[in-house]
């Protein structure tokens, strides 16, 4: 019996104090106010905040304690509301990718029994890359000949003061580009290449850290 009354007054007063605290929000919330902001470099406060104070930073006081009741921050212009929302945007954007991210490497984790499994399913990569590296690497060569030949008779004829023909010509700009193009391939067939060794080691790191122990 004495636990219940115990607990009856604790309930009691608990319901008061939240009321109490309800009750001085409120009173805060309607009490009058001393507005004080920055104006030409000099600090200003009034009972009543101008139109043109609106979006000024400034502190509201209480005009009969004279206590701080709020702190206001300067409004943002519409650049600086548009920079933080493109801040916002991009931390969005990130925080997916990074979700993603983990997803990815959890499934990995789950989909490979050992290691060797893991990097069996690499090297099937690999080999996909190489396999395009070594035709690219015949390509290339092949392009660089004739482009080397088509010179040559560019070459001879002017040797022998004759007109290099206009189709000629264009072949040879025809060429020059399918070579440049063919390389500009290789080259991110090589970028490619490179960071599928990184991406392999990251995996078998993660694979270890989200699966203990290495399994082979």
């Amino acid at each position: 019996m004495k636990s219940r009354i115990v607990l009856a007054v604790a309930l009691g007063a608990l319901a008061t104090g939240t009321g109490a605290q309800a009750q001085q929000g409120r009173a805060q919330a309607t009490e009058k106010r001393l507005y004080c902001w920055d104006e030409g470099g000099r600090r200003v406060c009034g009972d009543a905040l101008p139109a043109h104070a609106v979006d000024a930073a400034r502190t509201e006081l209480s005009i009969r304690s004279g206590r701080p009741l709020a702190q206001v921050d300067e409004a943002m212009s519409p650049e600086e509301r548009a920079a933080a929302a493109e801040a916002a945007r991009q931390a969005e954007v990130a925080a997916a990718a990074e979700a993603a991210r983990l997803r990815r490497e959890r499934a990995m984790a789950e989909s490979y029994e050992t290691e060797e499994d893991l990097r069996k399913a690499f090297d099937d990569r690999i080999v996909l890359v190489d396999e395009a590296l070594k035709t690219s690497d015949m390509g290339v060569a092949n392009l660089r000949q004739s482009l080397v030949s088509l010179l040559r008779q560019a070459n001879d004829l002017e040797l022998q003061g004759q007109p290099v023909g206009k189709r000629l010509v264009e072949s040879i700009r025809s060429q020059h580009h399918d070579l440049l193009r063919q390389q500009a391939i290789r080259r991110q067939q090589l970028k490619e290449r490179a960071s599928l060794d990184a991406e392999l080691e990251h995996a078998v790191e993660r694979y270890h850290a989200l699966r203990g122990p290495a399994r082979r």
